[in-house]
């Protein structure tokens, strides 16, 4: 991770210029668009056609987002592609498993090596050897991505794409940097909008009055009408949703480690130059010196007066200050609040109980646990300030 220094804040505006500013998000407003229409489209689709099952709310949401993602960062959704430096041509499943599922995997990998530090100096060969594979074929399929960029290009082809500005105005980075930089905006796209999208709908469907309170609002400012972003501003209740979403089931429960450059004081306590500091975003949103019962999903606490539903800072949902997320625009104003809002819509817009059959029950009394990053049954693996337990719940397919 980037010190806050030249090089992030030269990156930093790069992004934000050409793909997740105000007037960048303005210009790929139709890969939205496509994207909300295909999600629906696929939702009645399956519960029309298996009425009596759930439907994995997760696999076409995630697929439609990384979908979006590849679009934003090199100007097309792909299909297969040929790696040659893995010899093999990849389905866009396998694409999406390298890039985005194996890193969060790693991610969360643990080295014994790491509790004994003093033991350092044994090495940990297959803990070694499964990181430099992830990292290899996810170098190779970047590379390979970029490549087949480059031959659109060549062959005329024009292409608006975050990749496109990159080539042209960044003339001093490199291509190992440039590769990481794409590969950054693929993944960053790709899980945590669906993470805290997903659990939205999950609580609406526990929740059946809150779920017609959101319905009756979003009939009474937009009817039958496609939900525009000059009506977001009117929808208090969705914003309010979606905002208790982020505070109880945070995409990101523990902040990246931050380090300390120089001695600090930080909420009275002082943090010596040198200090590694995690933020425990989890801990801070279930303080019940700051949020009355915060084991409640209770989006009214946002409506109440005491906690503004636009201010970003109450939840560090995405951080705070120099380092705060590039893609909090996006994250907000797109995939939550504008496509969330028309997915709840059109969902609802009916009046059928579809969320119900979203999430119908297939199995009884199961126990579900979910982080951030993967999802695992409960006897497979508990962590436990950073796992969400469901108990006594009805199993449903999108986890």
């Amino acid at each position: 991770m980037s010190d806050y220094n030249e090089y992030y804040k030269t990156v930093k505006r790069h992004i934000l210029t050409s793909t997740l500013g105000s007037n960048a998000q303005k210009r790929h407003h139709i890969h939205r668009d496509i994207m909300i229409d295909s999600i629906t489209k696929q939702f009645r689709t399956l519960v029309e056609a298996h009425p009596s099952e759930a439907v994995n709310f997760r696999k076409v949401f995630q697929s439609e987002l990384f979908g979006l993602s590849l679009k934003q960062a090199i100007g097309k959704d792909i299909e297969s592609i040929y790696v040659e430096e893995l010899g093999t041509v990849l389905s866009r499943d396998e694409i999406f498993k390298i890039l985005v599922i194996d890193p969060m995997e790693g991610a969360i990998e643990v080295d014994w090596r790491d509790f004994f530090p003093y033991l350092k100096w044994i090495p940990n060969r297959s803990f070694e050897k499964r990181l430099q594979q992830m990292y290899s074929r996810r170098e190779a399929v970047m590379k390979a991505l970029i490549k087949e960029h480059m031959k659109r290009i060549a062959f005329g082809e024009e292409i608006n794409c975050y990749l496109d500005y990159l080539v042209s105005e960044a003339n001093t980075l490199t291509e190992q940097q440039m590769l990481m930089l794409i590969w950054e905006a693929i993944i960053e796209s790709s899980d945590t909008t669906a993470v805290v999208t997903e659990w939205a709908m999950y609580e609406l469907s526990r929740n059946p009055e809150k779920q017609n309170r959101l319905y009756q609002e979003i009939q009474n400012i937009c009817g039958f009408d496609k939900i525009t972003e000059d009506k977001l501003c009117k929808l208090p209740y969705l914003s309010a949703v979606f905002h208790e979403t982020l505070r109880k089931h945070s995409p990101v429960p523990i902040v990246p480690l931050r380090y300390a450059h120089e001695d600090a004081q930080l909420g009275g306590y002082h943090i010596p130059a040198g200090s590694e500091i995690a933020i425990n975003i989890y801990g801070c949103n279930m303080d019940k010196k700051i949020w009355d019962c915060p084991e409640e999903w209770n989006p009214e606490r946002f409506l109440d007066g005491k906690n503004d539903s636009m201010d970003l800072h109450k939840t560090m949902a995405f951080g705070g200050g120099k380092r705060v997320c590039a893609g909090a625009l996006q994250a907000m104003s797109q995939e939550i609040d504008e496509g969330g809002k028309e997915v709840l819509m059109r969902l609802l817009v009916d009046q059928t109980d579809l969320l119900s059959l979203i999430f119908q029950s297939t199995s009884q009394s199961s126990q579900i646990c979910t982080t951030a990053f993967i999802d695992l049954h409960a006897d497979d693996l508990e962590i436990a300030s950073l796992v969400n337990k469901v108990k006594d719940s009805t199993h449903f397919s999108a986890f």
